[in-house]
């Protein structure tokens, strides 16, 4: 018999009943589920990760939907519970669903809901901002004055690299990939190498706009180009942003051997998915190239990371926080929310995830939808028409 779990009860005579794993950001997400009448119960428990059990507590006996995180373990045993508790809708408060076994809800006819679209300008800004703080060395330098350490002005004194003018390499152009290529040649005037199985063509079209800009303004323009493999990027760029899917085809996409490739001095960066890198080889290739630094905000056995690297000076570890403006946190939890209430209600699945607007519109109801739905094929939704 599971324990039971410590929850905060809104609507508490509502006709429907969501569970929410997690306390989540803002009031909006709660106040919609209220409004449809929901009751809505928030587990509190002081548990960084609840456990399958804990969750199936939270189940209960009657649910109709629960909103979850991705640190959950989504398989066959909590779709089972939630489907005998009479529930036909989950979703995860995160665009990606690796934590979930879609077959398994597809088998129980429960419908996974995602939160993309409201997150690629806040994911793009920290993988920019971590290329900018490893090739600048701010968190070491931020430490050495910390420390009290500094004593003066020294001509070597971290020293990084100059990102005007240096190429910065993409893999994944897809819409969080291109806003971040789109904010380093903007914002530091850099050349564009990038790899993808489809071509980026407002990408490259807005590269090519803005070079011509600045040839125009007598400057140097910059320049974009779509290398042929991923190994082209990897050799030719000084700063290397992932942003692929998780899949068993980019599991260990930077390993030993592609780190080898890349130059004595590069930056890497990833907000994407932790096993996306080799942390262990990332380790020792760190250790061995002092001057190649890197950012993660990801890990491959998270929240652990890989012996090392903790100790590293030209690592820049952060905690899974890409996502982390309070706007864009705000807004998944509406989004999740109204994945959830959207399958209750009996609602259409919306036409274009990625366009999700109208959803986070404050001053209007929004639509009757459900946001994103990933198994709506599979499990025969309609489509809204809105």
């Amino acid at each position: 018999m599971a324990k039971p779990v410590s929850i905060e009860v809104y609507n508490p005579n509502g006709k429907y009943r969501v569970v929410s794993t997690k306390p989540m950001p803002g009031t909006r997400w709660i106040n919609l589920l209220v409004e449809q009448d929901c009751r809505v119960e928030i587990c509190t428990q002081k548990k960084t990760i609840l456990s399958v059990e804990d969750i199936i507590a939270l189940i209960g006996d009657k649910c109709d939907g629960v909103i979850g995180q991705l640190t959950e373990d989504w398989g066959e045993t909590l779709f089972s519970a939630l489907s005998r508790a009479g529930g036909k809708a989950f979703s995860n408060m995160a665009v990606g669903y690796n934590n979930v076994d879609v077959n398994a809800a597809n088998k129980y006819g429960v419908a996974v809901g995602n939160t993309p679209g409201v997150l690629t300008e806040t994911t793009a800004e920290l993988a920019a901002s971590l290329s900018v703080s490893a090739a600048r060395r701010i968190v070491e330098a931020d430490e050495f004055m910390r420390a009290g350490l500094y004593d003066g002005w020294l001509p070597n004194l971290f020293v990084g690299n100059l990102l005007k003018g240096q190429t910065v390499g993409v893999i994944g152009a897809g819409r969080i990939g291109s806003a971040y290529a789109r904010m380093m040649v903007e914002g530091f005037k850099m050349n564009l190498i990038y790899y993808d199985l489809y071509q980026a063509t407002r990408l490259e079209k807005f590269v090519t706009a803005y070079g011509q800009f600045l040839q125009a303004n007598g400057e140097s323009p910059v320049t974009w180009k779509r290398a042929a493999s991923m190994d082209e990027v990897l050799r030719e760029a000084d700063v290397i942003s992932l942003h692929p899917i998780l899949d068993k085809t980019t599991y260990h996409l930077i390993n030993k051997e592609r780190l080898a490739t890349m130059k004595k001095e590069a930056v890497l960066v990833n907000c994407s998915r932790g096993p996306v890198v080799d942390e262990v080889a990332l380790v020792e290739h760190l250790k061995q190239n002092p001057m190649f630094r890197v950012g993660l905000d990801v890990f491959e056995d998270e929240p652990y990371m890989k012996p090392g690297l903790a100790d590293l000076k030209n690592a820049i570890v952060v905690p899974h926080i890409a996502s982390a403006s309070k706007w864009t946190r705000e807004g998944m939890a509406t989004l999740a929310a109204l994945n959830v209430l959207g399958k209750i209600k009996g609602y259409p699945v919306w036409s274009d995830a990625n366009r999700v607007e109208p959803f986070l519109n404050e001053n209007a109801p929004p639509p009757a939808a459900s946001p994103s739905i990933v198994n709506a094929k599979a499990l025969g939704l309609p489509v809204s028409r809105l």
